[in-house]
């Protein structure tokens, strides 16, 4: 099932969607990532350093407070004592909720457990010293300070576990951001290259077949029904092809109907014009009996118009072979120059009359071109007419045979008044004429460049023509050398 226009445009913007998301749902996924380290440090190991110093900083004041209170048995000085404990055990809770690793957490039960012998050691000696017993001070204070050192060591041991644990998070975090831009920049070079094919051919599957269809609409414009028409396109351009491929069929067939309607009359019309020439001719002859100067110039009209229908006919005639491919041709190497020459001669008293210059360039040496002699020398006849007839007296033509890119080409160029650039590429087709005529032009046929066209064809060659109004023409063709 073939998808419409729309449907592929929706497809391909779902896609291109669906990669944008992709790419968000990863970006976000990331930021998420760096928002769960960022807080671990903020909430975590930053807090655990601070609260670390914070319960060194209490457990020093109470060392402080209760080695003086032993001293001068200063009640004030105990009280002070209890406040920082009572601070320390806040600070060790509030540390103990937040711990997330099990070193942390057993440092800080190790440092809960000796707090409490420490306190225990305090409140036995500060018993002593309220009953004014007899103890032995070096004793506890041993015991107290090898406790308290053992706290310190603790909390020195967390406060570098969270830094060392916040480096890290650090280096995840570096390490994160490194992974995070190169994987998406991949996928956004993925995405776009993704986006550029899908958009590729997703267009190419849209303008291909308007392409053939634009391309076919010209051929013909230009009298050509050969070709195929798309085949595989979406619906809509495919009916639209469907639709086409009838009209170009009906046209198709027009077009052989004129062709076989031109030809059936052209050779209908030959045997009648033939007997109307030959009768006018015995007419001038005299066979009919006397006539008068009237009647001659009358007959002479009537004869000439006859030349002039029969070459129309024979003309028709030919192209119609041509195209059909019926017409014969005997191919065989032979070199140009003859055949211009042979051509410059023919046609060099209409120019001598006009006082036109005719002027041959040819190169040394030519090769010899695989040709229909007959038939070139058609082509050139048509070529070389055409540039005396439509040139002002006075004027110049051209003729100039060289090789050139493994070609043997031939131009006929022309001072005449030039044709107009639309005009170019329609003067080749049947019954068209280009509005260069002057005063002096007779009234041509419309067929000797088609037929010009049609022979250089067959003989593989190529053939156009190049003018600018006021600055004369050019009439080239050019045969596989």
């Amino acid at each position: 099932m073939k998808l419409t226009i729309f449907a592929r445009l929706i497809c391909g913007y779902l896609v291109v969607f669906l990669l944008i998301l992709a790419v968000s749902v990863y970006m976000n996924y990331q930021l998420a990532q760096f928002e769960n380290i960022t807080h671990s440090i903020l909430e975590v190991d930053y807090r655990m350093q601070d609260g670390g110093k914070k319960l060194t900083d209490s457990l020093l004041s109470q060392l402080r407070f209760e080695k003086k209170f032993m001293v001068s048995r200063d009640e004030a000085l105990y009280e002070q004592f209890v406040l920082a404990r009572d601070d320390f055990q806040r600070y060790l809770e509030e540390v103990i909720t937040f711990a997330d690793t099990p070193l942390q957490k057993e440092l800080l039960d190790s440092v809960k457990a000796r707090h409490k012998a420490y306190q225990a050691l305090v409140a036995e000696e500060a018993a002593h010293v309220r009953a004014n017993e007899s103890y032995t001070p070096t004793g506890f204070a041993m015991e107290k300070e090898k406790t308290a050192d053992r706290i310190l060591e603790n909390l020195q041991t967390l406060a570098v576990h969270s830094q060392q644990n916040t480096l890290e998070k650090i280096k995840k975090l570096e390490e994160a951001r490194i992974n995070a831009r190169q994987l998406t920049m991949g996928i956004t070079a993925i995405a776009l290259l993704a986006v550029v094919i899908l958009s590729f051919f997703i267009t190419m599957s849209i303008t291909y077949p308007l392409a053939m269809l634009i391309g076919k609409t010209r051929d013909i414009a230009r009298g050509r029904f050969d070709g195929h028409l798309p085949r595989s396109a979406p619906p809509e351009i495919k009916e639209l092809g469907v639709a086409f491929g009838s009209m170009y069929q009906r046209l198709k067939t027009l077009d052989q109907m004129k062709s076989d309607f031109f030809s059936t009359i052209s050779h209908e019309l030959r045997t009648p014009l033939t007997s109307i020439k030959e009768g006018t001719s015995l007419l001038l002859e005299g066979v009919g009996g006397e006539i008068t100067e009237k009647q001659k110039k009358l007959l002479r009209i009537i004869s000439g118009e006859s030349n002039r229908l029969i070459d129309l006919v024979n003309s028709s005639l030919d192209l119609s072979k041509m195209e059909a491919g019926m017409m014969a041709f005997h191919f065989t190497p032979a070199d140009i120059r003859p055949l211009i020459q042979k051509v410059t001669a023919e046609i060099e008293p209409l120019a001598m009359a006009k006082k036109i210059r005719l002027q041959v360039e040819s190169q040394e040496p030519l090769p010899p071109v695989k040709m229909d002699r007959e038939k070139i020398l058609q082509v050139l006849r048509n070529f070389l007419g055409n540039a005396v007839k439509f040139t002002l007296e006075g004027g110049e033509v051209r003729i100039i045979a060289c090789r050139e890119d493994g070609k043997m080409k031939v131009s006929v160029s022309d001072t005449g008044p030039g044709i107009p650039k639309e005009n170019l590429a329609t003067i080749f087709e049947k019954f068209r004429q280009g509005p260069r005529e002057n005063a002096g032009a007779g009234k041509g046929t419309g067929l000797g460049l088609a037929i010009a066209k049609q022979i250089i064809a067959a003989h593989g060659g190529e053939i156009w023509a190049e003018s600018e109004p006021g600055r004369g023409s050019s009439f080239i063709f050019a045969l596989p050398a």
